[in-house]
């Protein structure tokens, strides 16, 4: 079996600063640690390495980095600052996530390299006292520092911290606008807090959003399209998911598309009905309305109970070669998830329901992980920082169609740990995807192992709704009455050359 890309359980050897010059920073007595059993990938040291030269140069002190789900992106922004630390280049380090889940993710992982990384709480001290050494770095949530900004403001200002790193994970959340700072406040209070950071470490594995806005700590190129100059988001490193999969670092996803048809007309009327094909419709008012239908758990004819039957009996497939492996359903609301839940355990399946409203989300995420349920049930709460590596089989069943939320989705089944990585060879052995055959889906997954760049339209005004003509009879609008299912489209991810093909 090839050698793996990052092993933990080799011991890392120590990284030598570039050139002899001695530290302008002499490193703390707290940095005399044991060193992290962590072999870097080849991107993580591509990444120390760019630190350090933006770190001896004065002036854009942003640095973005583009890497997918399970390349590494937590462990990578840590060994940077562990490293940089030192040698002395760096003192600190303030981080900031977007969920508490994640936040205890990094609390994990800087602990597993001697970092000490706290959570912020307002009574904590920042600077080193008397007898004692102030941590590493803090931890806080984007919620968080917008409702402490004057209080955490008042604290950095007053705080001899030296250099220091801001890191803000999943960075796209943190859009910018000037005209509405309100609806962009995460954003503006990052760039409040960590305006007097050596350097801003923005970590996204989807960098674009479907507002048009630009984000924090994201450099910004102009580029002509063939029509106009437009501004592109350009990350400084970027690493995309076929490179990740050609490496074994992450699994590769096969798609399973359910197909079908959708018949459309108006109710209680007779005639005037047209039959709509799921995987072939064009017109967007129609495909809406198809995938609409799609979703829907009916009869064993139905399209969603067709995906979700099939999707069972792939994992039964995977477990054999994997016998902790576990589905996550991606539903549209809770009493879409509750019926789907219903149905699972009809089956005989073990099942945990998690949403925004309940408030043993995050712990029955964590018994998902441990291996308590067979399936996850989730409205928007699987995205992005879930990390579960048992995850092997992902049903999409619901009307949430961009881009970024569909990849986000279904990369939560890429992720490998050290366990498995031992047992299979490279390629990985595929994680699996079910959803409707929508146009739109189909597309995303050509190209979801591809970095597309994110580029900012100018604003356009929309045009006045032309008025309705008086004095016309009512019509009712068309809808979606029935459904039935079809074929199973297939397709896989990249095809990797034949000498990464391990036998």
């Amino acid at each position: 079996m090839a050698s793996l890309s990052f092993d933990l359980r080799l011991p890392r050897r120590p990284l030598q600063a570039v050139g002899t010059e001695a530290p302008e920073h002499p490193p703390r007595a707290a940095t005399l640690r044991p060193q992290p059993a962590v072999k870097p990938r080849h991107w993580q040291v591509q990444l120390l390495q760019l630190l350090r030269r933006r770190l001896e140069r004065n002036g854009h002190n942003d640095v973005l980095i583009n890497a997918g789900p399970g390349a590494g992106k937590t462990l990578g922004a840590l060994l940077s600052f562990e490293q940089l630390e030192r040698e002395g280049r760096l003192q600190r380090l303030l981080v900031f996530c977007h969920r508490s889940s994640i936040a205890s993710q990094w609390l994990a992982s800087a602990a597993r390299l001697g970092v000490d990384l706290q959570e912020w709480q307002p009574g904590l001290e920042l600077s080193d006292r008397p007898g004692q050494q102030a941590p590493h770095g803090l931890l806080l949530t984007y919620q968080a520092a917008g409702r402490n900004l004057a209080l955490l403001e008042q604290q950095l200002q007053s705080t001899a911290w030296g250099p220091w790193l801001a890191i803000a994970d999943e960075v796209h959340h943190l859009g910018m606008d000037p005209e509405e700072p309100e609806a962009t406040a995460w954003g503006h209070a990052f760039s409040r807090l960590s305006a007097g950071a050596r350097l801003r470490l923005g970590l996204t594995g989807t960098p674009f959003r479907a507002d048009n806005l630009a984000f924090c700590a994201a450099r910004r190129i102009q580029v002509h399209d063939g029509q106009e100059w437009v501004e592109q988001i350009a990350p400084d490193l970027s690493v995309e998911p076929r490179e990740l999969i050609a490496a074994g670092d992450v699994r590769p996803l096969e798609f399973r598309f359910q197909d079908g048809w959708v018949d459309h007309g108006r109710q209680g009327e007779l005639g005037d009905s047209e039959r709509s094909p799921l995987s072939q419709e064009q017109r967007e008012s129609w495909r809406a309305r198809n995938l609409r239908r799609a979703i829907r758990l009916g009869d064993s004819s139905s399209i969603a109970l067709r995906l979700l039957l099939n999707a069972r009996r792939r994992l039964d497939v995977v477990r054999r070669e994997h016998s902790g492996a576990g589905g996550l359903v991606i539903a549209r609301d809770i009493a879409h998830a509750r019926r789907i839940c219903g149905l699972l355990e009809e089956e005989g399946d073990r099942v945990h329901l998690v949403h925004s409203q309940d408030p043993e989300a995050a712990q029955r995420m964590e018994a998902f992980k441990a291996g308590e349920a067979d399936w996850l049930v989730s409205i928007d709460m699987c995205a992005e920082g879930f990390d579960a590596p048992r995850l092997r089989v992902v049903a999409y069943l619901t009307t949430v169609v961009t881009r970024t939320r569909f990849v986000q989705g279904i990369t939560r089944a890429v992720r490998m740990d050290v366990e498995r990585s031992a047992l299979e060879t490279v390629p990985r052995h595929p994680s699996y995807v079910f959803a409707p055959a929508d146009p739109l889906l189909m597309q995303y997954a050509r190209t979801w192992s591809l970095s597309e760049p994110y580029v900012l339209r100018p604003k356009t005004v929309e045009a006045e709704p032309e008025a309705s003509g008086a004095g016309r009879a009512p019509v009712l609008p068309l809808q979606a009455l029935d459904d039935g299912a079809g074929a199973v489209i297939r397709m896989r991810g990249p095809q990797l050359p034949n000498f990464r093909v391990q036998r």
